[in-house]
């Protein structure tokens, strides 16, 4: 039973809640923060890793650093950088399946809350917008608006639905092993004590009161009365369902989230064993789709088809993510230079490093083991290269 569905039965209940339907609630309570922190460590590593990205900005074709690359890079509005900026837009877009941004004046704002009227043939209308508390009047339209939608279904409600069925396999476990680890026993009480008359004040008090201080307490001494003896006959020992069980069925709802964000499952678990293949596949298979998603509704909401055409666009640059260490790609920068793919400031923009003023660090270089098939040819048959 989920939280919701609990509280809803007991609502619309008109009968008192019993000791066993509020421990019920505490379990689901608890239930709750497990999935809550699995998600929301899915949703921060996604968030970190674009706050990371460059939102790189061409106009005419050429790499710009202007107002838009400001926007997007430094502070998208008065009260936000562009770090808190993209954090409240990747978590709205995973936490509602959707996100809205609008732009006032020079500022980018992330909606808490708004309306959407769809249309077939006509722009989608967003009313009732909200930010930081402050609702606007203006109803805005599709056009004027960047609007991200995640996935045809709500992934949140996805993983809630699974873990409906998995959470009391979670609390089985807590419940066992909290059972291991009890104080069990017997309590022989004579006829001759049970006869008294105040047996049952004096039983209650022994129940409620001292028997509970007894188990509490890491050591102490339980004094009985006449005609009560009690017997230890399991105390504090353990069964097959310890910690490293309960964790493994945690680590499990980790996993079912981060295949859900299409995340490497031992990326979210912060597992360091082949770290660089994971970090590649969790780059491929979920940061590059949807930086791809944001950056094509960034440009045809800021640029257009008519800036577009003109080499006008923007492009989040993902290779900023990942720590590059000069002395273990020290060969590979060798490679790129020689081969003339990329000159030295391309290379330093690459490791992080701002560019060399100097036209010489513009310029291509490649050694002289390259040639054409041509040239090759030519040189072997003793002719001249063909042009």
């Amino acid at each position: 039973m989920g939280l919701i569905s609990w509280l809803v039965s007991r609502i619309s209940g008109d009968t008192e809640p019993t000791a066993v339907e509020i421990e019920e609630f505490f379990n689901l309570q608890a239930e709750l923060v497990i999935r809550n922190l699995a998600f929301q460590s899915a949703v921060n590593l996604v968030a970190n890793s674009i706050s990371k990205c460059e939102f790189k900005t061409y106009l005419k074709g050429k790499e710009v650093k202007q107002k838009e690359y400001y926007l997007f890079n430094i502070e998208p509005n008065r009260n936000q950088n562009s770090s808190v900026f993209i954090h409240k837009w990747i978590s709205k877009l995973y936490e509602e399946n959707e996100c809205l941004i609008i732009s006032v004046g020079d500022q980018l704002l992330v909606a808490d809350s708004f309306n959407k009227k769809e249309y077939a043939l006509l722009d989608h209308q967003f009313s009732q917008v909200s930010v930081d508390g402050f609702s606007f009047d203006k109803t805005f339209s599709m056009s004027e608006v960047m609007y991200f939608q995640l996935n045809n279904k709500d992934i949140r409600k996805l993983i809630n639905s699974m873990y409906e069925t998995y959470g009391r396999l979670i609390s089985y476990g807590q419940k066992s092993y909290e059972k291991s680890r009890g104080s069990k026993g017997t309590l022989d009480i004579s006829s001759v004590a049970q006869g008294k008359t105040n047996f049952q004040i004096t039983f209650s008090k022994l129940m409620n009161e001292r028997f509970k201080t007894f188990f509490e307490a890491d050591n102490a001494v339980l004094p009985l009365f006449d005609g009560y003896k009690y017997t230890d006959i399991g105390s504090k020992t353990y069964s097959n369902e310890g910690t490293r069980d309960i964790k493994a069925m945690v680590d499990d709802i980790f996993d079912f989230t981060a295949r859900a964000f299409c995340i490497p499952p031992a990326l979210l678990r912060g597992d360091m064993a082949n770290v660089g293949d994971v970090v590649d596949n969790y780059l491929t298979f979920c940061v590059d789709p949807l930086c791809d998603m944001l950056q094509e509704e960034a440009n045809r909401k800021r640029s257009g088809y008519a800036g577009f055409s003109q080499g006008t666009y923007m492009k989040i640059d993902t290779k900023t993510i990942k720590h590059v260490d000069l002395l273990s790609v020290s060969t590979a920068i060798d490679k790129l230079i020689a081969s003339g793919a990329f000159c030295i400031n391309d290379i330093r923009g690459l490791v992080g490093d701002e560019p060399i003023d100097e036209p010489w660090a513009w310029q291509h270089f490649m050694t002289k083991n390259y040639s054409t098939v041509a040239d090759i040819l030519a040189a072997l048959e003793g002719g001249a290269p063909n042009g």
